[in-house]
């Protein structure tokens, strides 16, 4: 299985962070890894093909927002949330909406 490259958090682009961001599928996969914590694609995906699934998470991936591992037959997801908060300070509580309100 081929992975995409992961930058390292001070090689993250800001124009690839909002690029990743500007589709809706994408911002709400990061809006619920930000509030459920770490998800298998299975669990995100919904009703969409996978083809189309895999597409947005590799953008993801390589705008530097999560990081994807296998677990067994599973491909789990996460928020590099530390990677984020620590290059572009705020953007996340920008990006993500304050639950209960």
């Amino acid at each position: 299985m081929r992975h995409a490259r992961l930058p390292a958090s001070e090689e993250i682009a800001l124009e690839d962070v909002f690029h990743a961001l500007s589709d809706p599928f994408r911002l709400e996969v990061v809006r619920r890894l930000a509030v459920e914590g770490e998800q298998s694609c299975q669990a995100l995906e919904g009703d969409r093909p996978k083809s189309s699934v895999s597409h947005h998470f590799r953008v993801l991936r390589e705008a530097g927002l999560i990081r994807t591992r296998n677990k067994g037959v599973s491909r789990m997801n996460a928020l590099r949330r530390d990677d984020i908060e620590q290059r572009f300070p705020g953007l996340l509580a920008c990006v993500v909406p304050k639950s209960g309100g």
